[in-house]
């Protein structure tokens, strides 16, 4: 455009006003700079802190699709629901109590001695018909749907009266020869008492009478959402093969080693599945979910208590009483409601349910000329007791040696 300069002044013609070089070239640079700024808006994210940037993406969000926002919440709630735990009403319980206990050098089997105030079988069946069904009352699951007791059958006459007394939610099967077939006829008749309606079945042992509620909610959750699930711990002990039993072969990594407990928890179609091929295939099984990983499927490891600990010794009758005294565990309450079973060597006495009178079960031994005793009479807190012996009663492949002093017998 023409221009002259007066007096430092520039004069534009009118007939150029819309052509200005100068204007034209401050709009281009103001229009690049916000140019430059757009671009560049995508990469300031990157310098914003982590929290900063998540609040904003989060509201930006939340403006610009709330509904589908909260069609995906209650989604989310809704699966999570059908994944939460419910109670133990497709869940039914074996309780072994057939065992004779001979390694603890006692008068009678394991699950018959006295532990603390009562005998040791005692505290399942307590904890299964007592303890369990009260919890699931206050926090809305449902109860067990059945109990079973394994126990041989000359000591089900002095347990009848706690059955009788359970209106059907406790119920009587003879043991087998091994544990194995212990367990198959507490399945069976299992089966029967509830037409099938059972899909899991929780399997414990009496000589464990220290497991915890929160210990079987978290093992049959695991096995509903599993199938199978077993209770345990870490091995925290340093393992050592040997095949003489003289010298080591090999120390086992312990990392990789755990202690299983009870409840072990399994679907029942699959156990009775399991128990077909180990019939037919003749296999050996050392406990329940064994046959679950025999027929290769899932066995969950759920994290239990190292204070579940099984009765095999005297030592662990102190042991357990110690841990009941530390808990403070209210009194055993079986026969009727706020009748508890007295200690050994009281004589049964006889209480009044509304017009039916029925015995006070305390202890299928007892009486004075029945107590607990142990090998040759001694007091198993003292350390003079038979520990050790010459027979081999663990039923291994070779008979452990005495040591020198074998304790000072």
């Amino acid at each position: 455009p023409t221009r002259e300069k007066k007096k430092g002044r520039i004069i534009f013609h009118p007939d150029n006003t819309a052509r200005r070089p100068t204007s034209s070239t401050k709009m281009n640079s103001t229009v690049m700079l916000w140019l430059q700024f757009l671009l560049m808006l995508p990469f300031s994210a990157a310098f914003l802190p982590a929290a900063s940037t998540k609040a904003t993406i989060s509201r930006s969000s939340t403006s610009a699709s709330s509904v589908n926002l909260s069609t995906a919440l209650s989604s989310s709630a809704s699966a999570a629901g059908a994944d939460e735990f419910t109670g133990f009403g497709s869940t039914g319980f074996l309780i072994l109590a057939g065992g004779t206990g001979s390694r603890m050098k006692a008068s009678m089997p394991k699950q018959f001695l006295t532990l603390r105030s009562c005998p040791v079988l005692h505290y399942s069946l307590h904890l299964f018909l007592e303890k369990l069904p009260k919890y699931c009352a206050e926090h809305g699951l449902s109860p067990p749907s059945q109990v079973v007791l394994v126990m041989d059958p000359k000591y089900q006459p002095e347990y009848q009266p706690i059955v009788d007394s359970y209106g059907g939610k406790l119920a009587f099967a003879n043991p087998g020869k091994e544990r194995q077939g212990s367990v198959e006829n507490g399945l069976n008749k299992l089966v029967d008492l509830t037409d099938g309606a059972c899909e899991f079945v929780a399997v414990h042992d009496s000589a464990r009478p220290l497991v915890t509620i929160p210990e079987i909610l978290d093992v049959v959750s695991d096995a509903q959402s599993v199938g199978a699930a077993v209770l345990g711990v870490p091995c925290k002990a340093t393992i050592k093969e040997s095949d003489d039993g003289m010298t080591v072969l090999r120390t086992i990594p312990r990392d990789r080693l755990w202690e299983v407990h009870t409840p072990q928890v399994v679907r029942v179609e699959a156990l009775l599945r399991g128990f077909d091929k180990v019939e037919r295939e003749d296999l050996e099984v050392t406990d329940d979910v064994s046959i679950i990983e025999a027929l290769g499927e899932t066995v969950k490891l759920t994290r239990g208590e190292y204070t579940n600990l099984k009765i095999t010794t005297p030592e662990d009758m102190d042991v357990a009483t110690a841990i009941l005294a530390d808990r403070g565990e209210e009194e055993i309450v079986l026969v009727g409601k706020g009748i508890a079973s007295s200690a050994v060597g009281e004589v049964s006495s006889s209480y009044t349910s509304g017009s039916t009178s029925r015995p006070l079960l305390v202890n299928p031994f007892a009486g004075s000329s029945a107590r607990a005793k142990l090998a040759k009479d001694k007091d198993y807190n003292s350390m003079r007791e038979v520990r050790l012996s010459d027979e081999d009663v663990t039923g291994r492949a070779y008979p452990a040696k005495p040591t020198p002093s074998k304790w000072q017998e």
